[in-house]
């Protein structure tokens, strides 16, 4: 007979252990200790249900803790929550309001104090193995374990990795590659050979230039080119988001790697021939993160792309996995250090570069480097809606958001080959100039004949263009954050996840955006006109405002925006910020009211010293700390053009309680 031991883990999570095989028992599972994962998790937690994160590695926070500092945002208004939130603590931690740009360690602490602050169990280094299901419901997952097997049934399971493994073995449909342009009547999927991070014309792709016979340079394909818009099964490139210092008491050398071989730069070199270096900002975007770090990125025809050599990934199992990860460090490493070393490079470029080492406190437990790969895309499922290029172009607008969506459509090469005897990249494609876009619920859950009890807000329902705008981290946090609220709701009425009203999500989300009971901040956009009133001579703003709109004024005419709190607005302290689309012909100094709902105080606010950081050229600025009232009449901010010596925007006004700013 058996023998059955069961104990209780957190106080909360059912696990009994059967000759060394641990079984868990929860209310929702969660693969992946990505970001997404995180939110999901401390979601659920704080809505009083037993979770469980499951990793195959040993990593928290996936890319927003793993180099990923120089945060793509978009547009703010999409981030939202929880995301929010984490951005407003990185801020903190800085000294500032919300801050998009940070070093590794911060992000990965600000992770784990989420998940510090519940009950959540871990289970890391813990891969799939297999999916049990009955019928189309999932009842638990196996897992290999150091010491055997352990196994965890659920009543939800999300997937939160970035490779799409735990939807792929539950039998859902996914996609991997480019879809065809014809399949969802797109014009920028599939075969794109533009300008974009391109070699310049009349780089020979043979190991001896002119001669076919030679063979071809290391990182080019034998592929041939197919027509515009073709499907494939070619993968986007991955990098590495590099974390170095110039500190040099936190400095660890740049020495030459495992398996390096400087012939694989030989195409850095021929591109060079023909584009003399300039700066380190030729081959990489060497973006400055606090305290003396980086998050270095892939920039021109060569660099930390590592192209076409990730196509196994997605479908490989993780010793396959493991292979490509480490080539991909080599091959970074090796790139950094070919850079800062190679005779071929210039010297003032070498001396620049070898200012830079590896920082001693960061990825301390894996040799100072990121234990990450930037794993820009893998499966994709294929669920109940599919998001494509329409839906980000505004062509078709779901109607169940449940976030939204605002980079650019983004895909990085995903070939090097030989066009027309010259070295050619394929693949990069970068088009916006759309507005933020609403993401279905129906594309994150799967087709339901398929599975009744799985999520999926990170490989989401999305063709490989449309993801290239949705994979953003701020965007996975908001999406995974209402994926838990789903599986709250599932859970609680006993309904398959397809069944869950979008509704009953947003009621939670709007009562809840930040999971833990907290007070909720009050934005006021320009375009509520029941909240704002305008008046005076007012324009549509020109530029990347908050949101899918803002106004602006540039006359001599008086012209006032009136954002009047919400009835009843708690009384209470409250930091208040005004939304700055700056500008070159922007007004340095502008004057604005603000009612306390007792006495008027009169302000001037002053531009000048504000600092703008990051991928984006708009900001929060704090009008300052007030005491609101609840009276006869609503607080509000007044924005005036009085004053002013440039153009005024009236966007967004926000009131932050004093409670959230500890």
């Amino acid at each position: 007979m058996k023998k059955i031991f069961k104990v209780l883990i957190f106080c909360c999570l059912s696990v009994s252990v059967v000759y060394g095989q641990k079984k868990v028992e929860v209310d929702l599972c969660i693969y992946g200790a990505t970001s997404a994962g995180v939110v999901a998790a401390y979601t659920a937690a704080k809505a009083g249900k037993k979770v469980v994160i499951v990793d195959p590695v040993n990593h928290i926070g996936g890319l927003s803790s793993g180099g990923l500092g120089m945060t793509d945002i978009g547009n703010k208004f999409v981030v939202t929550g929880l995301a929010l939130d984490f951005y407003r603590k990185i801020g903190k931690h800085y000294g500032t309001f919300e801050q998009w740009i940070f070093e590794p360690k911060v992000a990965e602490q600000i992770f784990r104090d989420y998940l510090g602050k519940t009950n959540v169990q871990l289970m890391m280094n813990n891969p799939l193995i297999k999916v049990n299901k009955n019928g189309n419901t999932i009842s638990n997952i196996e897992l290999s374990a150091s010491d055997g097997t352990n196994q965890v049934s659920a009543k939800v399971f999300m997937d939160c990795t970035y490779e799409g493994d735990l939807l792929a073995a539950a039998g859902v449909s996914y996609h991997v590659g480019r879809e065809d342009n014809s399949l969802y009547g797109e014009t920028i999927n599939g075969v794109q050979l533009l300008d974009g991070h391109q070699f310049p014309n009349g780089v020979d792709p043979y190991k001896v230039k002119g001669d076919a016979s030679s063979g071809l340079l290391w990182g080019i394909s034998n592929e041939k080119l197919l027509p515009k818009g073709t499907g494939d099964k070619k993968v986007q490139a991955y990098n590495y988001r590099i974390t170095l210092t110039n500190v040099p008491e936190n400095r660890i050398p740049i020495t030459k790697p495992d398996n390096y071989d400087a012939q694989r730069y030989e195409l850095l070199k021929r591109q060079k021939e023909l584009q003399p270096w300039k700066s380190i900002q030729d081959v990489f975007i060497w973006s400055l993160m606090p305290n003396g770090k980086t998050d270095i990125n892939n920039r021109n025809g060569f660099s930390t792309d590592m192209i076409g050599m990730n196509w196994d990934y997605p479908e490989a199992d993780w010793s396959r996995r493991r292979e490509i990860i480490k080539a991909h460090e080599d091959y970074t490493k090796g790139l950094l250090y070919f850079v800062g070393n190679d005779p071929a490079v210039p010297q003032e470029i070498r001396n620049e570069i070898q200012k830079w080492g590896y920082p001693k406190d960061e990825y301390i437990n894996n040799n100072h480097w990121s234990p990450q790969l930037y794993i820009r895309e893998a499966r994709r499922m294929v669920g109940e809606v599919v998001m494509t290029q329409n839906h980000c172009q505004g062509r078709e607008i779901v109607q169940d958001d449940i976030g939204y969506a605002a980079y650019t459509m983004d895909s990085h090469n995903c070939d090097r080959l030989v066009v027309n005897g010259m070295v050619k990249n394929e693949g990069n494609v970068e088009v916006g100039g759309f507005l933020p876009f609403p993401i279905s619920y129906r594309s994150i859950t799967p087709k339901r004949a398929e599975v009744s009890n799985l999520l999926v807000p990170v490989c989401l329902s999305s063709s490989h263009i449309a993801f290239g705008s949705i994979r953003m981290e701020p965007v996975f946090m908001v999406l995974a954050q209402s994926a838990a609220v789903a599986a709250g709701i599932a859970i609680d009425k006993k309904i398959p996840v397809q069944d869950v009203k979008i509704d009953d999500i947003k009621k939670v989300l709007n009562t809840n955006p930040k999971a833990d009971k907290r007070a909720a901040d009050e934005l006021i956009h320009v375009s509520n006109s029941e909240q704002v009133k305008l008046s005076g001579n007012w324009s549509a703003g020109k530029g990347r405002g908050f949101g899918m709109s803002f106004k602006e004024s540039a006359g001599k005419e008086d012209a006032k925006a009136r954002f009047t709190a919400s009835k009843p607005l708690k009384a209470g302290n409250y930091k208040v910020y005004t939304y700055y689309p700056k500008k070159a012909e922007s007004a340095v100094k502008h004057d604005l009211v603000i009612f306390n709902g007792k006495t008027v105080e009169n302000k001037t606010l002053d531009y000048s010293k504000v600092e703008i950081k990051g991928q984006t050229s708009s900001t929060w600025v704090e009008v300052g700390e007030f005491t609101f009232y609840q009276g006869k009449n609503n607080p509000y901010v007044e924005i005036s053009n009085k004053g002013a010596d440039g153009i005024v925007a009236a966007n967004a006004i926000l009131f932050v309680p004093q409670s959230d700013q500890n």
